[in-house]
């Protein structure tokens, strides 16, 4: 089988991840760059090899199977919109869109012409939370009937170069960061009935304390500090709190409590970190198993290590189309999370449980010989 040709349009930071990591996995290649402005996309080739080419020249182009959207959130829809009228397959940086109605509306788009969205966050897919979701199927824990999510911090402003955007409408803490934690939950407990949450911003304006712009003042025209509930088909109800608004605290990521346990899950923004479990009562460390999506590769020389795949939905989008089979970084599974999400912020401005207009399967969970597949060192 032949790789597939990938072009990347959006040339800003995480064109840099992507690009670097790629190579590491079977079934796909990188081949063009684009961005709006042609400078960087010259960079981006230069530094990677690439060809450098205009949005056009690149949705236009035969060697391109797979189009990576990398631009701002508030493009999202438009750009993924012009690669499926394009003929190609779509696979989006989160958040995939900023409205439910653009969800389905890609959703029409990709079902008319034949063809493949997906969509970050991949997280999920790392070692320490397919562990946990073996752990969850195998019954160890028993069935789970509630949980928390925590994501707080004091925002973007005071390490982000052009922080402005984080904090208007389709980014703010829920859109941004909450993608990691809405997936990581439906993957582990399943799809989510209904959502209530109360919404604030502590500031109307944020000042910019990183260069090259500091000193500035920036709008917030976003909620910056959300609670909010979740209640699953299954019956487990989960809070979720992400907030920019947040100095210190000492909640962990996420726990999930099941009738016979609890898991304690580590940050769903990164592929690794420690699990722990309880049977009962007492609290242990849980022995990592050999799942390759688990192991540190990134930052090795600091006192922070982390397993970085980021690429990994796209190699298994590409595996499932050459093989006919679901991917697991799904449209469904993306439009979803957009609900859940969407429906918390709707449910902070009308104060009225949001009922979800849409469901998914639970994505098919990628065990360690899975992942292997998709490497090209096995």
């Amino acid at each position: 089988m032949s790789d597939l040709g990938i072009g990347i349009i959006g040339c800003g930071n995480i064109s840099t991840a992507y690009l670097t990591l790629a190579p590491m996995f079977r079934g796909i290649e990188m081949r063009a760059v684009a961005d709006l402005n042609p400078e960087a996309a010259a960079a981006q080739a230069a530094e990677f090899n690439l060809r450098a080419q205009s949005v056009d020249e690149l949705l236009s182009a035969d060697d391109i199977d797979i189009v990576v959207n990398l631009t701002i959130p508030e493009a999202h829809f438009d750009v993924t919109r012009d690669i499926l009228a394009a003929g190609k397959h779509a696979y989006s940086e989160k958040p995939l869109v900023l409205t439910l109605a653009q969800g389905k509306s890609l959703a029409d788009l990709a079902r008319k012409g034949g063809l493949r969205v997906g969509a970050a966050p991949d997280t999920f897919l790392g070692g320490a939370h397919q562990q946990a979701r073996a752990l969850i199927d195998a019954g160890e824990v028993g069935r789970i009937v509630g949980g928390t999510a925590h994501v707080m911090s004091h925002g973007m402003e005071h390490w982000h170069p052009n922080p402005d955007f984080f904090f208007q409408p389709g980014a703010g803490p829920m859109l941004d960061i909450g993608p990691y934690y809405v997936t990581n939950l439906i993957q582990l407990i399943g799809p989510v009935r209904r959502v209530a949450a109360l919404t604030s911003a502590a500031t109307p304006t944020r000042l910019i304390t990183s260069e090259p712009r500091a000193g500035e003042e920036i709008a917030v025209n976003t909620p910056t500090n959300i609670h909010g509930l979740i209640e699953f088909h299954s019956g487990a109800t989960v809070t979720i709190t992400t907030s920019w608004d947040v100095w210190a605290h000492r909640h962990t990521n996420m726990e999930l409590y099941g009738t016979e346990g609890s898991l304690f899950v580590p940050d769903p923004n990164f592929f690794g970190g420690q699990l722990g479990m309880s049977r009962r009562e007492e609290i242990e460390d849980v022995t990592p198993w050999d799942h390759p999506f688990g192991i540190d590769n990134h930052d090795l020389d600091s006192d922070t290590p982390q397993a970085n795949y980021r690429a990994a939905g796209l190699a298994d989008m590409a595996a499932a189309i050459a093989t006919g089979r679901a991917h697991r970084c799904g449209l469904d599974l993306a439009v979803h999370a957009t609900d859940v999400m969407t429906g918390m912020l709707t449910s902070g401005e009308t104060g009225a449980f949001v009922d979800m207009s849409t469901t998914c399967e639970r994505p098919a969970p990628l065990s360690p010989e899975q992942a292997r597949a998709l490497l090209k060192t096995g």
